[in-house]
């Protein structure tokens, strides 16, 4: 590390201006990535026409902080309205959404910042000390690890995601049917598209998403409350931010420190982004938590781990795509880019002829995730208050941001009416507890796993057997087992222990 060029970049950051970027750019951040359908991607590509005239520095800072405020975003919505403002957000409302309606709203809030700033701080000071390496790392990852990865995500949130996992495992498998609609990345021939030519392009999962968790929630809201007394949203008292004190936060530091790894390491992979990284950590955090009978039910845990992990993925995806020119997740896609724009080519070389811009890069994040820990709580109060209206005016502002967020994606009307009818279809998904999260993830992780599989296949010459022949790949297949099996092994354990204590 250069300290002389790390004192250079402080000084560039701590410029009025640039420093007041940052705050700008984390703020933005949040208020897309409480949207749904709106963002961190779609935020950055908003504000690309405002950076053409503003320099290197302070285009990439502000584009930079509203990447990382947005990681944080999605969690909002997700805890309050059940309605995640991003894909990455959909493990939080496990159990943050519980945490809320059980009057806990601002403990979980306090959770998801305090998280999503460890997470953040930590992705950062890798990419400080170990970007090189670990892009190179990187580069060593081919399709049968991505696919290994795919698998470990789907066990992951099949194992947690419902309480029946035949159910759970039903609803990913559809939503990876629902993935293959449209063209086939390797051939380009049709497929599952019913001659209609919107199709073709396959179905977004952002109008879907939508649908199964804001769409389907204020249909249950609505069914629920139509037979009872009830018109507010259950949680009439006053809710502010929690912020958890350091002795909480060692209670928990085992959680979040294997989080803001698995986060890293996951983000660092090209292409994966947040969504595989939070799953992946909230399963592991269930599955090694004292109190697995509390997920899912409101526990704490639950929403750290998400948090956490989701975002020092985004951390961890600036890696590749600053040291290889390789984006590591969509939203770094559209940073990249944004630096072309400005005359730059990432890659190797940007490490050799724009040295301070890396600094101010990670600097950058670095702030804006301290700062999501103080100001957030502002954002934070203005979402609580909502809590304390009536159903009936909250209802409406959901389906209009809903509309908005389907809509906004492709301003394809067809994408509405996809969104109303993966609404009703999520409401009897919650009804008769299938997991609604499964098939998010199918949808989200399908491509991948389809075209990781089939080139392997193609590298191979279709030999099976060459997904067993590479050791990172055989590491992940044990894990995704032991994700599956190892509930009903340390049920049956559980039992024999229980006979036995009775029997004696």
């Amino acid at each position: 590390m250069d300290i002389s060029l790390l004192l250079e970049a402080l000084q560039v950051i701590f410029v009025p201006a640039n420093f007041a970027l940052i705050i700008i750019g984390m703020c933005l951040g949040v208020c897309f990535g409480t949207l749904p359908g709106i963002s961190s991607s779609m935020g950055i590509v908003l504000m690309i026409p405002f950076t053409y005239y503003m320099g290197i520095y302070p285009s990439i800072i502000l584009l930079v902080a509203l990447y990382a405020g947005s990681a944080y975003g999605g969690s909002i919505t997700a805890i309050l309205f059940n309605t995640p403002g991003t894909a990455e957000s959909v493990a939080t409302t496990f159990d943050g959404y519980p945490m809320s309606q059980a009057g806990k709203a601002g403990k979980a809030l306090g959770l998801a910042m305090s998280g999503s700033s460890f997470g953040g701080i930590f992705s950062v000071l890798v990419m400080l000390l170990l970007a090189p390496a670990l892009s190179t790392i990187a580069l060593e990852i081919q399709s049968a690890e991505y696919f290994a990865l795919t698998l470990l995500g789907m066990a992951c949130i099949s194992s947690v995601g419902s309480k029946n996992l035949g159910k759970a495992l039903a609803t990913g498998l559809i939503g990876i049917l629902i993935a293959m609609v449209g063209m086939d990345p390797m051939t380009g021939v049709s497929r599952l598209t019913f001659g209609k030519l919107e199709f073709l392009n396959g179905i977004e999962y952002i109008p879907i998403m939508i649908g199964s968790f804001a769409m389907a929630e204020v249909f249950k809201q609505i069914i629920n409350r139509a037979s009872s007394d009830d018109k507010t949203t259950g949680d009439t008292g006053k809710v502010s931010l929690e912020s958890i004190s350091l002795k909480e936060f060692f209670a928990y530091k085992a959680t979040v420190i294997k989080s803001a790894i698995i986060g890293t390491c996951v983000g660092i992979l090209p292409g994966t982004g947040g969504s595989i990284a939070s799953i992946v950590s909230y399963g592991e955090a269930a599955r090694s938590s004292k109190h697995k009978e509390r997920f899912g039910k409101g526990a704490e845990e639950g929403v750290l781990a998400p948090e956490t992990a989701n975002n020092a993925a985004g951390g961890g995806a600036m890696i590749p795509t600053l040291v290889l020119g390789i984006p590591g997740s969509p939203t770094t896609a559209i940073i990249l880019a944004a630096l072309v724009l400005q005359g730059l080519q990432p890659g190797p070389q940007l490490m050799t002829e724009q040295p301070l811009l890396l600094y101010c890069i990670f600097f950058s994040m670095l702030i804006a995730s301290i700062v999501v820990f103080f100001s957030g709580r502002f954002a934070v109060k203005a979402f609580a208050a909502v809590l304390r209206l009536p159903y009936g005016l909250i209802a409406p502002m959901i389906v209009m941001f809903s509309i908005i967020g389907a809509y906004a994606r492709t301003n394809d009307v067809f994408q509405i009416w996809i969104m109303l009818a993966f609404g009703i279809l999520g409401y009897f998904v919650k009804k008769y507890k299938f997991s609604s999260a499964s098939l998010i993830l199918g949808i989200v992780l399908g491509n991948m796993m389809e075209e990781s599989f089939r080139r392997q296949l193609l590298i191979s010459d279709g030999d099976f057997l060459s997904f067993f022949q590479r050791p990172i790949t055989v590491v992940i297949f044990i894990a995704v087992l032991a994700v599956v099996f190892w509930p009903m092994i340390g049920n049956k354990i559980a039992k024999v222990k229980e006979r036995k204590t009775a029997s004696a």
